[in-house]
């Protein structure tokens, strides 16, 4: 991780380069204490060799803030920021520029306690998107799912993240798949996570709920749009990061106490 540090009007920040691709690089923003300080995370689309993968991934930073702009005061996902209200060079704007602020937690395959519940306190997530006609189209990658520090689901990287007029066919393809992502990651994890204190119930654990099949549109992105994309970004753009996840050999998080819905 590169490290480097900026003096501005309003306080000493630091600049932390978290991921480095061919896209460009995402970095992270921090003034103050690690504990309270303000953080923020900044994209620069800026490239790399190929003059195609500047248009890409501008083209990705546009649907990431398009869709941020559409989810704006949901809990649980990013909140964009003017980067023109940040002191330079922090505050830095431009084409393919984006600030947001930042989710503190860990990524789902790097959590260590997973309430009982968080699997429906994410769906409920995900259903609160599409109501507003939003579909992630990239649940697949745990790492996009953050387990945060009072154990609710928040979701980051909304780069491949479409908006779509509601009760659309297109939606409701798209909105299928994310919700069979979900189950997918919650099955999973119902098997292999640890049980300490509190577990699901002995039937959950015999027979996890499997995942609807993919139909429709989605079903055409898995034989067609999908296999086209993976050679695009791993062997054109080189691009191989965003495919971590638990390997059943790893350490699996404990289960704990539920955290109940929010509040109305």
């Amino acid at each position: 991780m590169l490290a480097l540090r900026a003096i501005v009007s309003g306080g000493m920040w630091s600049v932390s380069v978290l991921k480095r691709d061919a896209l460009g690089r995402v970095e992270l923003l921090a003034r103050g204490g690690a504990a309270d300080g303000e953080r923020l995370v900044r994209r620069v689309a800026s490239g790399g060799a190929l003059p195609l993968s500047r248009r890409i991934a501008r083209a990705l930073a546009r649907r990431e803030e398009r869709a941020l702009a559409a989810l704006l005061g949901l809990d649980g996902v990013p909140r964009l920021v003017n980067a023109a209200d940040l002191p330079p060079p922090v505050g830095r704007d431009g084409e393919g520029v984006l600030v947001r602020t930042y989710i503190d937690g860990a990524p789902l395959h790097r959590c260590e306690r997973l309430p009982l519940d968080f699997f429906e306190r994410l769906e409920e997530l995900v259903r609160e998107l599409h109501a507003r006609g939003v579909a992630h189209n990239d649940l697949h990658k745990e790492q996009n799912i953050v387990v945060g520090r009072d154990g609710r689901p928040a979701l980051i990287d909304f780069q491949l993240a479409s908006v779509h007029a509601l009760r659309t066919r297109g939606l409701a393809s798209r909105a299928s798949d994310d919700l069979r992502h979900v189950a997918k990651h919650r099955r999973r994890y119902l098997r292999f996570a640890r049980v300490v204190d509190v577990a699901p119930s002995e039937e959950l654990l015999a027979d996890p709920p499997r995942p609807p099949r993919r139909r429709g549109l989605a079903l055409v992105w898995r034989k067609t749009a999908k296999p086209l994309y993976n050679v695009l970004t791993r062997r054109v753009l080189r691009r191989r990061d965003g495919e971590e996840r638990r390997d059943v050999s790893d350490v699996w998080p404990v289960w704990v106490a539920a955290i109940g819905p929010r509040a109305p």
